[in-house]
């Protein structure tokens, strides 16, 4: 055990070094790069991961955007254990929290960690609390919904915690694809923390989602690193289908003449099983496991468990088998069902190829699953049920918590939680530390009407998403490109690793271009990450500018892709 860690159980949290070998000379870059190679074995630190953890260091917000696989959590494992004190780590999933502590006791050298959450017994998460207010314990992993407790908050106030991590940190955002309510607190928990130093990760970041994590979280003149979402080892694929059993086929004869080990995502739980039991009977040499969410946990982190572990060879899984899944050598992720966007697709397939090798992503599509999605996507909060939780929370005469509210009325706990939410972003509530409490001028019926219009623009936004994921897979052109572009970020007009690409290559005549050659006018006047204005929608982000076409992110409305000359011709956006 390192003398690191042994200072540690028997020091004060204020003590912020964690070598013996520090000297008043060294610069903190020093106590960086002989932290992570003292305490983790890491002798050569990506540029970027340098970069952001000299600024967490220094006690500067940081939002750190970086694709999967880039080695995100050693920012903050570092940036610890040269800060000596207590690093509060926000994680969405208990499998994630428990890969994360797992990962940490497996380098003995480096400073302690727990994780407490409902996964655990009463009894280990009081010892957990007991090592962290007696110095022993430097990463305390906990999901945001136990942040909301007064009694953790008090705690970790006490301990005097030196940073916040918000892992995964899209999801306070209700732009992104991943929007959790339970994120929207987490400035707000800061600020009662005493206003520690924040780091934000996430691999899924776009113009508006960043804009909208550096808000929500109240970071204060952050350090914005992005490292591109390129994964070029990936080969993108799309395959089409005319009918149902058709793309079944498809996929099991995929999947049995791929290398393993592969995941296979499907829409629903039925599919697991029933996409489970066919490849496993054209593949009985091969151990094919399902996973779903209506599964129990135990059996859950069991199968989690052996994928990581190289025992199962073909995971079929529903978007449960998600955050935490960090095996390097997945070789493939092949879609069943098409995702409800690009951010959710690149999220899933960013968990193949982690170890740089060639890897394959298929998407295997029919026009009617996206209906689908579109259907599901639809559905409006009731007005009535809006009216029942402001007048509950009116007539209360002081703040109340989401419970009180929902044991007074006859709604489940979930759509009393969601229907709050509405009407917190509305503006008409506001949240203490006691509970929710009206505000404004607002009657029944005004704040149910102010909430639904925060709803409809969110069904408009999701809409537009699978409107993206639409043109993803049935336009031509470079895949990657188009999936690049969709998060603000140019890229080569080929990139010769997708299906379009080889197609265009192998086509007589064909230069493997695309885009127009006919005096369209210069996409650089409507440059990526720009600011516009549009008569109707109001302001946006330029997204990207494919030959003819720009995509352009509106807040009220989505993405809406225009064709440049109409752009131009008729002044259709204004450069802000």
């Amino acid at each position: 055990m390192s003398t690191a860690r042994t200072r540690r159980s028997t020091a004060t949290h204020s003590d912020t070094r964690t070598t013996d070998t520090d000297t008043d000379t060294d610069t903190d870059t020093d106590r960086i790069t002989r932290a992570a190679a003292d305490l983790f074995g890491w002798d050569d630190l990506h540029p970027a991961q340098l970069e952001a953890i000299e600024a967490v260091v220094a006690g500067r917000d940081t939002l750190a955007i970086m694709p999967t696989g880039f080695g995100k959590s050693a920012i903050y494992q570092v940036a610890g254990a040269v800060l000596g004190a207590p690093v509060v780590v926000v994680s969405p999933l208990i499998a994630l929290q428990a890969d994360q502590v797992a990962g940490l006791i497996g380098r003995p050298d480096a400073p302690a960690a727990i994780a407490v959450n409902s996964g655990r017994t009463d009894a280990e998460n009081d010892e957990s609390w007991d090592r962290l207010a007696a110095g022993e314990i430097t990463y305390v992993f906990l999901a945001p919904e136990q942040l909301a407790r007064d009694e953790t908050v008090d705690r970790l106030r006490d301990v005097g915690v030196a940073l916040v991590v918000v892992d995964e940190a899209h999801c306070v955002s209700s732009w992104g694809h991943d929007f959790r309510p339970d994120y929207l607190h987490l400035g707000e928990i800061v600020e009662r923390l005493g206003r520690p130093g924040v780091l934000a990760l996430t691999a899924t970041g776009s113009g508006p989602v960043r804009d909208e994590i550096v808000e929500r979280l109240r970071l204060d003149d952050p350090l914005i690193l992005s490292r591109g979402f390129d994964r070029p080892n990936l080969r993108l694929e799309v395959v089409r289908h005319e009918d149902d059993d058709e793309k079944i086929r498809a996929v099991v004869d995929q999947v049995a003449d791929e290398v393993t080990p592969g995941i296979v995502y499907v829409a629903t739980r039925r599919e697991t099983e029933s996409y489970t039991a066919e490849i496993a009977e054209r593949c009985p040499d091969r151990t094919v496991v399902g996973y779903h969410g209506g599964q129990r946990s135990a059996e859950r982190g069991e199968l989690h468990e052996r994928f990581h572990a190289g025992q199962v060879d073909v995971v079929v899984a529903t978007s449960a088998f998600g955050m935490g899944i960090d095996k390097p050598d997945v070789r493939f992720v092949v879609h069943a069902d098409v995702p409800d966007s690009l951010d959710a697709h690149y999220q899933e397939i960013g968990r193949a190829g982690r170890d740089g090798e060639p890897a394959r992503a298929t998407l295997h599509y029919r026009a009617e699953d996206l209906s689908l999605r579109s259907f599901f996507a639809s559905g409006l909060p009731r007005r009535s049920e809006l009216r029942a939780v402001f007048t509950a929370l009116e007539a209360a005469g002081r703040p109340a918590t989401r419970r009180e509210v929902s044991d007074q009325l006859a709604l489940g706990s979930r759509t009393v939680s969601r229907l709050i939410d509405l009407l917190l972003e509305a503006g008409t509530l506001a949240e203490s530390t006691d509970g929710f409490e009206v505000v404004g001028d607002f009657d029944a019926r005004g704040a149910a009407e102010a909430a639904r219009a925060i709803a409809k623009t969110r069904e408009r936004v999701e809409k537009s998403r699978i409107d993206m994921m639409r043109t993803f897979a049935e336009a031509p052109g470079c895949r990657r490109r188009r999936l690049l572009g969709y998060f603000g970020e140019d890229s080569p007009e080929r990139c010769g690793n997708c299906d379009d690409c080889e197609r265009a290559e192998s086509e007589p005549g064909s230069d493997g271009a695309t885009g127009s050659a006919d005096g369209t006018p210069d996409p650089a006047v409507f440059p990526t990450d720009s600011r516009v204005t549009h008569a109707a929608w109001g302001e946006g982000t330029v997204m990207s500018t494919d030959g003819d076409r720009v995509t352009v992110f509106f807040e009220s409305e989505g993405y809406k892709v225009l064709g440049v000359t109409d752009v131009v011709e008729h002044d259709l956006l204004t450069l802000v």
